[in-house]
């Protein structure tokens, strides 16, 4: 069975996708710690980080770099913060938060709600960063 990140992908559900290539998507988290709050994931379902092989986790990491540099201009923080746990979505994602301190990357605080209106407005000011 996809996943829901493979749904995403193959536009089977919405997303708020901020980048994209040929083997790569980032889009808004929709259960964000904060705004700008989003998630770097190869096209190929693979549920494990360590298991790609080492040219393609290479290559996600620097397209997150130019996907976290966007986040940036667009979300006023101190840096963004990169983590990757891997166990509520079994499909490799990466997480891209902004931050102005270590609590903000606290994944048991409780999840903002966002609008959908701010999520697009979001999605298309960090698109548009990125270029």
């Amino acid at each position: 069975m996809a996943s829901i990140f493979t749904k995403i992908i193959n536009r089977e559900i919405p997303g708020y996708i901020v980048a994209e290539d040929d083997r790569f998507i980032a889009f808004l988290d929709v259960m964000p710690l904060v705004e700008g709050h989003t998630l770097v994931v190869p096209k190929k379902e693979v549920d494990y980080i360590f298991d790609l092989d080492d040219p393609t986790l290479a290559d996600m990491m620097v397209f997150a770099k130019k996907v976290a540099q966007g986040v940036k201009k667009v979300i006023l923080c101190k840096r963004i913060g990169v983590a990757v746990i891997g166990l509520e979505v079994p499909h490799i994602h990466v997480h891209l938060v902004p931050m102005n301190s270590m609590g903000d990357i606290n994944f048991t605080k409780p999840k903002l709600s966002v609008t959908s209106e701010r999520m697009k407005l979001l999605a298309e000011q960090i698109k548009s960063a990125i270029g």
